[in-house]
C-alpha cells in the first residue's frame, strides 16, 4: 500500500514586528492536495452493508489516494478482501465519467465528490447487487461464501415495446427477492427483470406535465435539508413500491448561468425559496401485475398534504406497513403515520376509475408530535422493531435531552443526546449519541479511563435496552457510526490518534480493520480542547508546532467556525483540524468556537438561535474572543506544572493578539465571517467569506423557516445586506456562479450594496464552481489569495 503524505513547510513569518511575507512553498500542496483526494478521503473504505449472518461484508473504496474512481469490494471475517466490481474493467472511459444532470444533482445534495460506483443496493439474500455508472444499469452476482460469479451490464428493454424512454438510470433499487430492478428515470419509475433485462411501467408522469412533474426522485427540500435521496421503495413482498411524484410548478423558477462562456445556456431549475412555495409532494403505491413488471393497480397515499407538506421518511421493512414521517411548513407538528396496505386479494379494489381518478390509499395516525420552535429529525426513525414496537425520537425539553420513545413511552436516559438511529431489535437500540456530563454523570466501565472525553465532542456507538440500560459499542472517543446484522458488526470513524478513517469489521469477536489506502496531509496536529466564556462554549485552540512560530510570544487570531445552527466543528477527529493546523503554521492561533445552535448539548441549546440566528452566533463568536487569553493562560499554567495531558506539544501557547483577529468561513461559517466584521468591527479586523447566505430570503424553505418562521421582519433582521454601508473592515467575498444551494445572488447582493455605499472590498466570483471546491487549482489559488488577503488587512 503507498503512503501519500503532504508536508507543509515555510510558513508566513507573522512576527511581533508585523512583517508578513507573501509566498509559501507549501499552499500549493496542501490545498491542491486536498481537492485532488476529495479531502483526503480517496481510498478510504465506506458504505458498508453487512450479508447474512455478518461474516462477510459489500464496501466501496478507490485503488489509490488521488484515486476517484471508487470500486466495490467484498471483505470477510478472516481478512480476505476481493475486488467485485472494477469500473475500469467494466468501462472503456470510467476515468472520464459523464453522468446525467439529475445524478449530478443528487450527488451534489448529498455532497458525493467521488465517481465510479458511488452507490449500491443488494438484495436480502446478499447474492444480487446493483448500480448505475455513466447512465448504465448494472448486475454483480454473489456466489455463496465466494465472490462475484459475474459483473455485467444489463442490457434493458420494454417488453411490450412501448414507446417510454429508458434513460437516464437513477438510483437503481433491487427488490428484496433480488429478482427485479427498480429504477427512476425522472419521469417514470422502470422495473427491470434482473435476468433478462425485459422492463416495463411501474409509474409514470403524463407525458403532458413532465415539464414541473417527477417521479421517483427526491424534491430539493427532502435531498437538501431532510437527508432523504430515495424517490422510490420497494416492499418486502418484492411487488409492491411506494413512488413518490412531485410537482415543483408551485416553486420559483431559477436560472444558474456561467457567465465566463456566454455562448452557453444557462439552465433553469425550480429551488424553494424561503417564503415562497414548496413542491406538491404525493405518495403513490403501486401493486405491480402478475408479470411483476407494470402496474397493475396504484392508489394515493392519503395523507393531509396542505397541513403536513413535508414528506420527511418513508420506511418499509419485513413484516410491517410501511412508516411514513411528514411535518408541516414550520416543522413545529408532524405525524408518524402507518400506510394500511391491502392484502393481496384486495388490491383488486384499487383500479384507476373513470377520468383517470386514482383511488386513495388510507393511513393510519400512529403518534403526533410538536414543538413551539421546531421537531428534529434524527436519522433513523421512526422504525420498527421486528416484533412490532414503535421507536419515535423526542425533543425532550423538560429535560433537555434528545431521546427515544418506544410506543411512546421514553425510554433512553436523561443526558444521552441520541444523534441516529442505526438499528433496532427486540432487545436493544444501537444509537450515535453524545453525552451530556452534567446530566449524565456515570458512565460505562469501560469508559472510565476516558469519561471526560465522552461529551458533545464525541459521537459514540452505544445500545440502549428498553430499560434504559446503556451499552458501549464504541470505546474510544471519536466520530463513529456502525452497523450490525446477525453477528457481524462494522464500525467505522475517526479519532485524534490516526489521521485516517478507520473501518472495522468484527463477527463473534474477532476484528478485522479494512485497509485504508488514503492520504495523509502530513500535518503534526497541536490541539488543545477548552470551554470558552461564561457559556462554557467547546472550543479548540490549534497553534503552530513548525520551528518558525512554536515557540512564538504571541500571534494574530484566526476564527475558523462553521457556526450555524445543526452542525459542529469541535469533534473529537483529528480530521477536523486538517486545515486549521495548515493556517496555523503561516502564524496563527487558531480558534474554533462551537456556540448556540450547533448539535451535541441539547435542544435547548440548539434552539437558542430561534429566530436570532444573526445576533446569537456573532455574539458567542465574539465572547470566544474575549475569553481566550483567559484560557490560554490557563492552559500555559498547566503546562508549566506538567498538568497538559491532551497529546498536544507541552510548551506553552503564543499569546493571542487580540488587536489583530480575522475570520474565514464557508456557507453559513461566510455568513459569520462577513457578519463579525460588518457587526463586531471592534473585535474583528478582517474575515474572508466563502458561499455566504447573505440574504435568508433566497435561501431553501425547509431550512430557513425551521429556523426564522415565516415572519418577513424576521428575515430582515436577520439579514446582513443592510449592515453593508457600516463596513470599515477588509472583506474579501468568494462565490461559485455554479452554486445552486447557495446561488451567487447572496453575494452579488452584499457587494452591490457595499459598492453602493462606497465600501471597498474584494470579491472572488468562481467560474463553474458549486458549493463544493473540489477543483484542484482553484482550491489551491483560493488559499493563497486567501493567505495574501489576511496577510495585508492584518499588516500594521
Amino acid at each position: 500500500m503507498t503512503q501519500t503524505t503532504v508536508h507543509t513547510n515555510g510558513p508566513i513569518d507573522v512576527n511581533n514586528s508585523g512583517t508578513l511575507p507573501t509566498t509559501d512553498p507549501s499552499i500549493p500542496d496542501y490545498a491542491g492536495a486536498k481537492a485532488r483526494t476529495l479531502r483526503f478521503s480517496c481510498g478510504a473504505p465506506r458504505n458498508a452493508h453487512l450479508l447474512g449472518d455478518g461474516a462477510r461484508m459489500l464496501f466501496l473504496r478507490s485503488d489509490g489516494a488521488e484515486d476517484t474512481v471508487t470500486s466495490l469490494w467484498m471483505g470477510t471475517a478472516d481478512g480476505e478482501e476481493t475486488l467485485i466490481a472494477d469500473p475500469r474493467a467494466l468501462l472503456t472511459d470510467a476515468d472520464a465519467e459523464d453522468v446525467p444532470a439529475e445524478e449530478r444533482a443528487r450527488r451534489e445534495r448529498a455532497r458525493e465528490g467521488g465517481s465510479g460506483i458511488v452507490s449500491y443496493s443488494v438484495d436480502a439474500a446478499g447474492t444480487v447487487v446493483v448500480f448505475t455508472m455513466n447512465d448504465e444499469l448494472f448486475v454483480s452476482t454473489l456466489d455463496g461464501e465466494r465472490a462475484a460469479a459475474d459483473t455485467s451490464t444489463l442490457d434493458v428493454h420494454l417488453a411490450d415495446g412501448g414507446d417510454e424512454p429508458l434513460r437516464p438510470v437513477l438510483n437503481p433499487r433491487v427488490s428484496p427477492d433480488g429478482t427485479r430492478i427498480a429504477y427512476s428515470t425522472g419521469a417514470a419509475v422502470i422495473v427491470v427483470d434482473a435476468a433478462s433485462g425485459d422492463a416495463g411501467v411501474a409509474f409514470a408522469v403524463p407525458h403532458g406535465e413532465r415539464a414541473t412533474m417527477r417521479a421517483g426522485i427526491a424534491e430539493f427540500a427532502a435531498a437538501e435539508e431532510m437527508d432523504r435521496y430515495d424517490g422510490f421503495w420497494w416492499g418486502p413482498d418484492s411487488h409492491t413500491l411506494l413512488v413518490e411524484c412531485f410537482d415543483a410548478s408551485p416553486e420559483p423558477l431559477w436560472t444558474i448561468s456561467d457567465p465566463a462562456n456566454p455562448e452557453r445556456r444557462g439552465f433553469d431549475h425550480r429551488y424553494p425559496r424561503a417564503l415562497t412555495h414548496n413542491a406538491v409532494v404525493d405518495l403513490y403505491a403501486v401493486h405491480l401485475s402478475d408479470d411483476r413488471l407494470h402496474a397493475a393497480h396504484k392508489a394515493i397515499v392519503d395523507w393531509d398534504e396542505e397541513t403536513y407538506e413535508y414528506l420527511a421518511v418513508v420506511r418499509w421493512t419485513t413484516g410491517h406497513m410501511p412508516l411514513l414521517r411528514v411535518l408541516d411548513r414550520l416543522q413545529q407538528h408532524e405525524q408518524i403515520l402507518r400506510v394500511d396496505m391491502p392484502k393481496e386479494q384486495d388490491w383488486k379494489d384499487y383500479a384507476t376509475v373513470e377520468d383517470g381518478v386514482v383511488p386513495l390509499m388510507p393511513v393510519t395516525v400512529l403518534e403526533t408530535h410538536a414543538n413551539s420552535q421546531w421537531i428534529d429529525l434524527i436519522p433513523g426513525t421512526p422504525v420498527y422493531t421486528p416484533s412490532g414496537a414503535l421507536i419515535c425520537s423526542l425533543n425532550d425539553m423538560d429535560t433537555d435531552t434528545n431521546r427515544l420513545t418506544v410506543d411512546g413511552r421514553a425510554f433512553t436516559p436523561v443526558g444521552w443526546q441520541v444523534r441516529e438511529v442505526l438499528d433496532a431489535d427486540d432487545e436493544t437500540v444501537m444509537c450515535v449519541v453524545q453525552r451530556t456530563p452534567e446530566a449524565a454523570p456515570d458512565v460505562p466501565k469501560q469508559w472510565t479511563a476516558t469519561a471526560d472525553d465522552h461529551d458533545a465532542r464525541s459521537f459514540d456507538v452505544v445500545a440502549f435496552d428498553y430499560g434504559g440500560g446503556v451499552y458501549p459499542v464504541t470505546d474510544e472517543p471519536g466520530v463513529w457510526c456502525a452497523t450490525r446484522a446477525g453477528d457481524g458488526l462494522v464500525v467505522t470513524g475517526r479519532d485524534m490518534a490516526d489521521p485516517r478513517a478507520q473501518m472495522t469489521h468484527y463477527y463473534r469477536g474477532e476484528a478485522v480493520a479494512v485497509a485504508n489506502n488514503a492520504a495523509t496531509p502530513g500535518l503534526d496536529i497541536n490541539v488543545r480542547f477548552v470551554r470558552l466564556g461564561e457559556r462554557a462554549l467547546h472550543a479548540a485552540i490549534v497553534a503552530p508546532t513548525g520551528a518558525a512560530y512554536a515557540d512564538a510570544e504571541s500571534l494574530p487570531v484566526l476564527m475558523h467556525p462553521y457556526g450555524g445552527p445543526g452542525f459542529q466543528e469541535v469533534t473529537l477527529s483529528q480530521s477536523a483540524y486538517w486545515d486549521a493546523q495548515w493556517w496555523a503554521e503561516q502564524g496563527y492561533l487558531v480558534v474554533i468556537a462551537d456556540g448556540r445552535g450547533t448539535t451535541g448539548r441539547g435542544p435547548s441549546w440548539d434552539r437558542d438561535v430561534y429566530k436570532e440566528m444573526k445576533r446569537v452566533t456573532l455574539e458567542d463568536q465574539v465572547d470566544a474572543v474575549h475569553a481566550l487569553a483567559d484560557a490560554v493562560a490557563r492552559i500555559n499554567d498547566a503546562a508549566a506544572y506538567g498538568r497538559h495531558a491532551s497529546g498536544a506539544r507541552a510548551h506553552v501557547l503564543p499569546q493571542p493578539e487580540l488587536d489583530r483577529v480575522a475570520m474565514i468561513g464557508w456557507s453559513y461559517g461566510g455568513f459569520l465571517s462577513a457578519l463579525a466584521v460588518l457587526d463586531a468591527p471592534e473585535t474583528f479586523a478582517a474575515a474572508c467569506a466563502g458561499a455566504p447566505p447573505t440574504d435568508w430570503t433566497l435561501y431553501d424553505t425547509c431550512y430557513t423557516e425551521r429556523f426564522l418562521g415565516l415572519d418577513e421582519a424576521d428575515y430582515a433582521r436577520n439579514s446582513i445586506i443592510a449592515d453593508a454601508p457600516a463596513l470599515r473592515r477588509p472583506l474579501m467575498l468568494i462565490h461559485g456562479f455554479a452554486d445552486d444551494n447557495v446561488t451567487i445572488a447572496h453575494s452579488l447582493r452584499l457587494s452591490q450594496t457595499l459598492m453602493a455605499a462606497g465600501r471597498d472590498h474584494t470579491f472572488l466570483p468562481l467560474t463553474g464552481i458549486t458549493h463544493m471546491t473540489n477543483d484542484p487549482t482553484v482550491a489551491r489559488n483560493l488559499l493563497v489569495l486567501q493567505r495574501d488577503f489576511l496577510a495585508r488587512a492584518l499588516k500594521r
